[in-house]
C-alpha cells in the first residue's frame, strides 16, 4: 500500500451560532487503521476558535449566540465505509465525538436581550456564574477524495454533528418593567447546555508516494 499524508481545514457552522475556524496546525483528521478493503475506523483532533455558539435546555429559545468566543477541542471516533476506483474514493462514514471548551464567555448582550424578552422588560442586566463540563454527540457525513494524478489528490468532507456540553448557571438579572419599576430575580438554570450541533467540512489535499492501479 503507498504511503499518504495530506493538509486539511475543517469549518464549523453551528446551529444558532456563528462561524467558526480552526486554529492550525492543531488539526489530525482521518487517522486510524483498516477493517478490510472496505472498512476502517478513524479518529483524530482539532482545536476550533468557536466565534460563537448557541444553548438549549433553558426555559426560552434563542437563534443567537449565547457562548463564546472560545477554543474548543473536537476528537472524533467513526466507522468508515469506502469504495475505492481508480481516481476516486468516496465514503459514508459515521460514530460519536468528544468536545471540550476552553475560556467559556457568557455572550451577555444577547443573553440580556434574551432575559429580557423573557421577563416582560425593556431591558435587563445579568450576571452568571456558570460550571463548564466536557460533551458528547454523533455525528454523520461523507467523504469524497479525487486523485488528480498517481501522487497529488483533494478531497471534500461533510458531516452533520449532533452534540452538547452541560453548562448549568445560577446568577441574577435586574430590568426594567414597562411601568418603569427596576425588579431584580434570581436565575437557576440547572439544565443549561451548551448547543454543539451544526455543520462541519473540510477540504484537504493529500499527497501519495504513488497509488496502485485496482483490479
Amino acid at each position: 500500500m503507498a504511503q499518504e499524508f495530506g493538509l486539511s481545514f475543517s469549518y464549523f457552522v453551528p446551529r444558532n451560532g456563528a462561524f467558526s475556524t480552526p486554529v492550525s496546525p492543531f488539526s489530525f483528521r482521518g487517522v486510524g487503521v483498516n477493517v478490510n478493503r472496505f472498512l476502517s475506523i478513524e479518529t483524530g483532533i482539532t482545536l476550533y476558535r468557536m466565534a460563537g455558539l448557541g444553548m438549549k435546555g433553558l426555559p426560552f429559545q434563542s437563534t443567537s449566540s449565547l457562548v463564546g468566543p472560545n477554543f474548543s477541542v473536537f476528537v472524533p471516533l467513526e466507522l468508515v465505509f469506502q469504495l475505492r476506483g481508480e481516481s476516486a474514493e468516496f465514503s459514508v462514514k459515521g460514530g460519536a465525538f468528544g468536545f471540550y471548551g476552553f475560556s467559556q464567555k457568557i455572550d451577555f448582550g444577547n443573553m440580556d436581550r434574551e432575559l429580557a424578552k423573557y421577563q416582560n422588560w425593556v431591558i435587563a442586566n445579568s450576571t452568571f456564574e456558570f460550571e463548564n463540563k466536557p460533551g458528547w454527540g454523533y455525528h454523520v457525513g461523507s467523504e469524497l477524495l479525487y486523485y488528480v494524478n498517481r501522487q497529488f489528490g483533494i478531497s471534500l468532507e461533510v458531516n452533520y454533528l449532533m452534540g452538547a456540553s452541560g453548562f448549568p448557571l445560577t446568577g441574577t438579572v435586574a430590568g426594567v418593567n414597562e411601568a418603569g419599576r427596576v425588579e431584580t430575580r434570581p436565575i437557576d438554570f440547572p439544565d443549561a447546555q451548551i448547543d454543539f450541533t451544526g455543520l462541519e467540512f473540510s477540504l484537504g489535499i493529500i499527497m501519495t508516494s504513488g497509488r496502485k492501479t485496482r483490479r
